[in-house]
């Protein structure tokens, strides 16, 4: 077994590969670039060496100086993770020629797999099923029009050499092809450097489900059961389970079957990934994933092992640590992806820092696999993934129970997160019911994007005790400082000469004013809300949470504050409020203006439009590339673009304005 392996990779995937190291008392190296000089996985391994600046061309996919770093610290094998170079032919091959192990595949085996269209004629030979599609080499225009024809309409546009997602497109009608095209080839160049596309029959209502499969060096190959990775958003994946649900015995087995057949068409070695689209009672090929995957800890949760450690042994000659036969799932699992992403804003990544954070509380039924800390900011130049949230119970109902309240547990602010829509997932009949899909959120849309309500009474009661608990403790501390602690200008319980000691709240929700009436009471604080009065009291705690007891309801409620403005986390919700200062409300200007700003940072990947010319209501204007995803920023109505701000190329921060434009007009 190797003594030190370097980890080329980044965020949570290099941290559970550190711990897996950890535990069986390999040393570890970790690379990083100037943005994560401070991350968490820096600190969790024994070394660390800088690559270069943040963008990943310039840091973490920099072949060479990863091989520097490995040779410097005498790191005898890479574990790439997933993602950057984990599936990179030449870079596995330059390990090889450098004398250090590459944890994973063949060159060869990472190629074969690495283009779709020849991955799929391997398939076909193994007889594993295909969807029908096109594969070939010929690349012009004409031909993939004259392959979508034959195909027939819907087709699906990919990309050769990648997925997450980029470089991909659903086409309705032919007259939409070509657009499709020049689109997935920009995205699947500037994404994988490879603009070669393929053109496959697009199935309506199809799962997505996969089979987890592991070579040795010895010639055996085995899965380690399917997962389901149905439930997506724009290509990519958000929730993730094992065993799948509703899916007949013989279809497993013979899924299985397939998966262990594409593997040995290859001689395959180490972890890797076979998918498949199921629908109707088959299931096609699409493609095989040389790496670990991001949703392996289903897997492991079902199958008691670590694949991680598989990944090690396997790479170090050792046979593979079970058989076929040994293999038996018990119980079931379900990974949530938690993002710093805006749901309510298609999904936008949000960056900025992570000002609270925290997770469930971890054990035999809760894991949580991440790579940032509070207090950590998540950045422009990486995937915006906070954690994996993953539970496992004694079968798929009460994993779901798990699911919700692991869901309801989690506390983020300082960033969007999509943690409440995982919950509207999580809370679905249709989900409960094993109703997955690939189309399920499209599907369900209502359900799980509901619109934001306004604060009720029991949120603004928790709002006004929280300030007033703070004020108080903030008080107790100065008079502590004073030279004279028992004077009543200490005093916060609001006593007035001859006068009931009330004072009036307002706090902003969303712009709207709500106000509390505060009554001090001997027995705590008489809260008059819009909706009627409570009776509330409590205590701030050793970790600033608000143990608080409203009309004899007692609980604990985490109140994040920043300035003026409150974050109330309360059974899995959240909602932001503002107390009223006049003072800063004065202050305040007005932002209006005719610009269009970028969403996000982020590098202006193409500019439809110049000075002067006038544009229809949806027309595309500019073209942002970020977070590993391109960002069209169209005209809001018909008008005319009378500045352009930035070139092609041009790095943008958030909010800079891209253009502006005058709306109206001939």
């Amino acid at each position: 077994m190797f003594s030190t392996i370097l980890i080329a990779n980044r965020g949570e995937i290099a941290c559970r590969v550190a711990r897996t190291c950890r535990r069986m008392g390999i040393k570890t190296v970790a690379v990083y670039s100037d943005a994560d000089a401070a991350a968490m996985h820096v600190a969790l391994c024994d070394e660390a060496v800088r690559l270069g600046p943040p963008p990943a061309r310039e840091s973490y996919l920099r072949g060479d100086a990863i091989l520097e770093a490995a040779h410097r610290t005498g790191a005898e094998a890479i574990h790439p993770g997933y993602g950057f170079l984990s599936e990179n032919a030449g870079f596995a091959r330059a390990c090889a020629e450098a004398g250090i192990v590459f944890i994973g595949p063949t060159p060869e085996a990472i190629e074969a797999m690495g283009s779709k269209s020849e991955s799929k004629r391997l398939m076909e030979r193994a007889g594993v099923p295909l969807v029908p599609g096109y594969h070939g080499a010929e690349q012009s225009m004409e031909a993939l029009r004259a392959a979508a024809a034959e195909i027939g309409y819907p087709v699906l546009v990919k990309a050769s050499a990648g997925g997450g997602g980029k470089g991909m497109r659903v086409v309705a009608t032919p007259d939409a092809l070509d657009a499709a095209i020049e689109g997935a080839r920009r995205e699947a160049a500037n994404a994988f450097g490879d603009e070669t596309l393929l053109i496959e029959k697009y199935l309506d209502a199809p799962r997505h489900v996969e089979m987890q499969v592991f070579g040795d060096t010895h010639g055996t190959v085995v899965h380690l059961f399917e997962r389901d990775c149905s439930i997506q958003r724009r290509h990519q994946k958000v929730l993730e389970e094992a065993p799948a649900p509703n899916l007949p015995a013989e279809t497993r087995t013979a899924m299985g079957a397939a998966g262990v057949a594409a593997a040995k068409a290859i001689g395959y070695v180490g972890a890797g990934t076979v998918e498949f689209l199921y629908q109707d009672g088959a299931f096609y090929f699409i493609e095989m994933n040389t790496r670990l995957q991001v949703e392996h800890p289903v897997t492991e949760m079902i199958s008691g092992q670590d694949l991680v450690e598989w990944q090690l042994r396997v790479a170090a000659g050792q046979p593979l640590p079970l058989s076929q036969e040994a293999l038996v799932p018990t119980g079931h699992a379900i990974e949530a992806r938690v993002y710093a992403e805006d749901p309510a804003n298609e999904f936008l990544p949000s960056i900025g820092l992570l000002r609270h954070l925290r997770p469930p509380a971890e054990g035999p039924h809760v894991r949580v696999d991440t790579g940032v800390r509070e207090g950590d900011r998540v950045s422009m130049h990486y995937d915006p993934m906070i954690a994996k949230l993953v539970v496992w119970d004694s079968d798929r109902a009460a994993a779901l129970r798990r699911l919700r309240g692991a869901l309801e547990a989690y506390q983020v602010v300082g960033v969007a997160t999509n943690l409440a829509f995982l919950a509207s997932i999580a809370a679905h009949p249709a989900f409960a019911a094993g109703e997955v899909g690939t189309g399920f959120i499209e599907a369900h849309t209502p359900d799980l994007f509901p619109e934001a309500v306004p604060a009720d009474d029991g949120v603004l009661a928790l709002a006004a005790l929280d300030v007033l608990l703070r004020r108080q403790d903030d008080a107790a501390a100065a008079a502590a400082r004073s030279g004279d602690p028992f004077s009543p200008w200490h005093a916060t319980n609001g006593w007035r000469l001859n006068d009931d000691n009330y004072q009036r709240m307002v706090f902003l929700d969303d712009g709207a004013a709500r106000g509390v009436t505060v009554h001090y009471r001997p027995e705590g604080y008489r809260l008059d809300l819009p909706g009627g009065s409570v009776m509330a009291r409590g205590e701030i705690d050793a970790d600033g949470a608000l143990i608080c007891d409203i009309d004899g309801f007692r609980r604990r409620v985490a109140v994040v504050r920043q300035g003026l403005d409150l974050v109330i986390l309360d059974r899995g919700r959240q909602h932001r409020l503002t107390l009223d200062d006049p003072a800063t409300r004065a202050a305040e200007g007005d932002q209006g203006g005719g610009g269009l700003v970028a969403p996000m940072p982020g590098k202006i990947g193409r500019v439809f439009v110049e000075a002067g010319q006038v544009v229809e209501k949806g027309a595309a204007l500019v073209i942002l590339e970020a977070m590993k995803m391109e960002h069209t920023i169209v005209a809001p109505e018909h008008g005319t673009v009378t500045v352009v701000h930035f070139a092609t190329g041009d790095q943008v921060d958030d909010g800079a304005a891209l253009l502006e434009f005058e709306p109206g007009g001939e």
